[in-house]
Parts: structure tokens; C-alpha cells; sequence
């Protein structure tokens, strides 16, 4: 039998992470990431006020190339990739297609994955997919190539594909007489005033959580907003600064003002006096008071979940089961859903650039409105 050398650690302690440990990663990740940040002058360029302010302006711009919620993704990715690294004895620079192959298999299928630490638990393929797209995002901003194609990466990921993949898992469509039970669950005072505006909103213009928390009342109010509203007689313009560029969508007023969209925002805006900034804040803990803070947009999936629950949708089911069934997604699923109208236009409220994306979100429609058998004869 083998023996670890004294001055060796053993795999079980080399798998332990340490305080001091920690601390180490912290600090690498720290220096790595302050590196990787860096935009500079080139060497032979003597450095003056005026561009030394356009090397902060560029790294600005640098930082919002990519959405901040896809920015913290792929620093995960990062951290997570050198940690495994460092682990295995090796380092994540420059890249090795070869390790990368290893790190994908270890993913799909890692030591001990019949342990109950979640840890060790096999990812599915989908975000196995997103870790690899977010280490080569990270390779690239230190001015380093890693190619998907490479057969060390592309044939061990085609492998995990072809065992492992399953059919997307996809939320639960909110359908009409959903909404609008989940709406009458919600008191008149400040906060529930709010919140109806976000479900109607929400649902009509197909939006998501994101795009929903991230509006202001006018054109650049907030440096942080990502679009602005409009309101006009027949209903509201949402100009909004979304994943796939800017786009505008149309809410129409509806049929009564119980379940209208546009006349729950405006009273909203009406009763918490909100004329700049965020659309969406916070309210005082009594829920009297309107505050200055956005929402975030993890309150939009709680409210979902918590009407889902008091409406009574899908009773029949555990209330895990239930909870499980609904997220913010399920907003757009809805319209998409329950939209009687051209397919065209539902992929235009939701800015999908093809028409196979839109069916994606649609969970009941006439899937044989088009019987190409008829047509071929049979």
C-alpha cells in the first residue's frame, strides 16, 4: 500500500477547504480579478490627465459590455474553475484545452457524486454549457483564446450531451383566470397598490423580473435604470434597454380598471407620489410610506409565489410542488400562452428575434392548427 510523504497533504485534506485556505482564494481572486479589470496605455504611450480619464471611461464601458447579472455568473464560473484548478495541482492559466475537458467531465460526473454533499453532485447540461461559455468570456478578457471547437473540449462536451441531456424544464404558464385571482388576493394599502402594478405589468407586457424593477419614470433619471414609461390615453409605451438591445413595448388599457395594467401603475405612481426615478420601491415596513430604494428583482419571484399560494392555483398539489411550479418566467409564459392573437406580434411584446423562441414559452396552443398530413395528402 501506497503512503502519502509526510510533507504531503492527502487527497481528504487537499478536498478541505481551510479558513486559511479561504483566505488564500480570496486574495487570488481578488488580484486576478483587479488584473483582469485592467485597461491601460500602451507602453510606449506616456500617460497624461486627459487620457488617463479615457482608460477609466474605456474600463467603464469594459464592465458594461455584458449585463451585471451575467458578469457575476461568469465570475462564479471563474472562481469556481480556478479553485478546481489549484486543487488538481495545476493552474488556470494560460489555457489547456486538455484541463478544460477534464473539468467538464468532472462536472457531468464528479468523484463520489453519490454522496449527499451537493457538492458533488453532477450539474446538468445546461449549466454546464454556461460554465464553459463563462471561461471562455473570462479568457478573452485577458486577451487569451480558448476555442469550443477544440476536440479536447468540443467532442467531451458532445459525450455529456448525448447521456446526459434532458428536455428543458419550464415553468408554469400564468394563465388568465390565474392573474387575476392572484391579483384579488392583494390588500389597497400602498404596498399591495405596488404590487398589483407589477403583476398587470408584468403579465401584459410580457416582461421580465429584470426589465420590470429596472424602469423609471422618465428618460434617464437613474444611471442604474433600463428603460423609462410612457403613459398615454389608450395605454403605455415601455421603452426598455433589454437583453437583446432596446426595444419598446405597447401595454393597452383593459377591459375594466380592476384588471388594467396601465391604470394599476398609475395608481401607484398617483398614491406614492413617485413622479422620478424608479417606478418600483420599496415601501416603509407599515407599507404607508413609498422609499427611495428600487426593488430587486428576486421580490417579483416571491411575489409570484406567495399569490400563487393565497389564490389557491393548482390547490391539488403540495405547496412545494406548487412553489416549484411558478417563478418569474411564468409571467411571460402567460402572455405567451394565453394571447389570442397573430404569433407575431407575441414575439414582438417579448422581443424574440426568431418565432421559435416564442413557441418555447407557449405551454397550451393549437399545436395542429397547421396539419401539414392533411396537406400532403394522407
Amino acid at each position: 500500500m501506497s503512503k502519502t510523504p509526510q510533507n504531503q497533504p492527502s487527497e481528504h485534506q487537499k478536498s478541505r477547504s481551510t479558513p486559511h485556505d479561504a483566505i488564500k482564494d480570496d486574495e487570488h481572486d481578488k488580484k486576478d480579478r483587479l488584473k483582469r479589470d485592467e485597461i491601460a496605455l500602451p507602453s510606449h504611450v506616456a500617460g497624461s490627465g486627459n487620457l488617463d480619464r479615457l482608460v477609466e471611461t474605456a474600463s467603464d464601458y469594459a464592465k458594461a459590455s455584458t449585463a451585471e447579472n451575467t458578469n457575476k455568473a461568469y465570475a462564479t464560473d471563474w472562481r469556481h474553475f480556478a479553485r478546481w484548478c489549484r486543487m488538481k495541482g495545476t493552474d488556470p492559466l494560460p489555457p489547456s484545452p486538455e484541463m478544460i475537458g477534464l473539468y467538464l467531465t468532472d462536472l457531468a460526473a464528479p468523484a463520489g457524486a453519490s454522496s449527499s454533499q451537493s457538492a458533488l453532485r453532477p450539474l446538468s447540461v445546461s449549466t454546464i454549457d454556461r460554465r464553459l461559455s463563462g471561461l471562455i468570456w473570462n479568457y478573452a478578457q485577458r486577451g487569451l483564446a480558448l476555442d469550443r471547437k477544440d476536440r479536447h473540449i468540443a467532442t467531451v462536451l458532445a459525450g455529456i450531451k448525448r447521456k446526459h441531456a434532458r428536455p428543458p424544464v419550464q415553468k408554469e404558464a400564468i394563465l388568465p383566470e390565474d392573474i387575476l385571482a392572484m391579483v384579488a388576493t392583494l390588500p389597497f394599502d400602498l404596498r399591495g397598490l405596488r404590487d398589483r402594478a407589477i403583476l398587470l405589468l408584468g403579465y401584459a407586457g410580457g416582461l421580465r423580473r429584470s426589465e420590470i424593477v429596472s424602469l423609471d419614470v422618465g428618460k434617464d433619471d437613474t444611471i442604474d435604470g433600463g428603460g423609462w414609461i410612457e403613459i398615454f390615453e389608450d395605454g403605455a409605451v415601455l421603452t426598455l434597454n433589454a437583453k437583446t438591445g432596446w426595444r419598446e413595448v405597447e401595454i393597452g388599457r383593459g377591459s375594466s380598471e380592476q384588471t388594467c395594467p396601465v391604470h394599476a401603475l398609475e395608481q401607484w405612481l398617483q398614491f406614492a407620489k413617485i413622479d422620478f426615478g424608479p417606478v418600483f420601491v420599496r415601501t416603509s415596513r407599515d407599507g404607508k410610506r413609498a422609499l427611495e430604494a428600487r426593488l430587486s428583482d428576486k421580490h417579483i419571484a416571491r411575489l409570484i409565489k406567495a399569490t400563487v399560494l393565497k389564490s389557491g392555483i393548482r390547490a391539488e398539489l403540495p405547496e412545494n410542488d406548487r412553489l416549484a411550479l411558478y417563478s418569474g418566467h411564468s409571467l411571460r409564459a402567460g402572455l405567451a400562452s394565453s394571447a389570442e392573437v397573430d404569433e407575431r406580434y407575441v414575439q414582438k411584446q417579448l422581443g424574440h428575434a426568431s418565432a421559435e423562441m416564442t413557441r418555447r414559452y407557449q405551454r397550451r396552443r393549437d399545436r395542429f392548427r397547421v396539419n401539414l398530413t392533411k396537406a400532403a395528402g394522407l
